[in-house]
């Protein structure tokens, strides 16, 4: 077999150390964060052209966001008629809740037994930003801490693709908390912090039920918004 030529490596270019976000995936995060704390609600009309002009992009990273945020069941794309965005699903939130359970009890499991004290305080100090962003008021950063919280023991546990799993499953769960954090975010942030603690003493049962309670509230959530706006919700 003819030997490779290690030389000839030396003409690849040096990669950022961190990779920029294509276009596709600036306008589908843009969107994406729209859907879920329904600034675009459901029933709302999307145009590829419109966005394109207000992202000032062309046209086909806007059609390739709308095909991935239609897999997720966020949008339903109507050939020669407008797209829209879609009601939250209840079954989608069923399922999302079960795929949790299932991923993230084994993880915190593991998390129990490997999270070191650095990743430990790491972890605190996400809280600690959760508990400025309710003073503030900031839902979105609140939002965005408590997927950095979960993310973070999945990947400090050596699981990362975990997470991964979970948050391609789990948007129409996100549309729902969502809502609920004008009431329920000190609730979130203190289950939370019974999880941190169960995972300081190494306790991996403690760990596990804290998880498995804060991740069964999107029952409760679920019923109030569906009493609350049920124009929300759909099947």
């Amino acid at each position: 077999m003819p030997q490779s030529d290690s030389s000839t490596l030396t003409a690849l270019p040096a990669l950022d150390e961190i990779r920029q976000p294509t276009v596709t995936e600036q306008v589908y995060d843009a969107l994406y964060d729209r859907i879920v704390d329904l600034t675009l609600p459901p029933g709302a009309r999307l145009s590829e052209a419109e966005v394109a002009a207000q992202m000032g992009v062309s046209r086909q990273p806007v059609r390739d966001a709308f095909y991935r945020l239609s897999q997720l069941g966020f949008i339903l794309i109507r050939p020669q008629r407008a797209t829209v965005v879609t009601q939250i699903s209840e079954e989608a939130i069923r399922q999302a809740k079960f795929i949790r359970l299932s991923l993230e009890l084994s993880c915190i499991r593991e998390a129990a037994q490997r999270l070191g004290e650095a990743q430990l305080d790491r972890l605190a100090a996400v809280l600690d930003g959760q508990q400025a962003a309710i003073d503030a008021g900031r839902r979105d950063e609140f939002h965005h801490l408590d997927e950095q919280f979960h993310h973070d023991i999945a990947a400090f546990s050596g699981l990362e693709f975990v997470w991964t799993l979970v948050k391609d499953k789990k948007g129409h769960m996100d549309r729902a908390r969502y809502q609920s954090l004008p009431y329920n975010a000190e609730n979130a942030l203190a289950e939370h912090r019974q999880i941190l603690a169960a995972l300081r003493d190494r306790d991996a049962e403690a760990a596990v039920a804290a998880m498995t309670g804060h991740l069964s509230r999107i029952d409760d959530l679920l019923a109030r918004l569906r009493n609350e706006r049920p124009e929300v919700l759909g099947a």
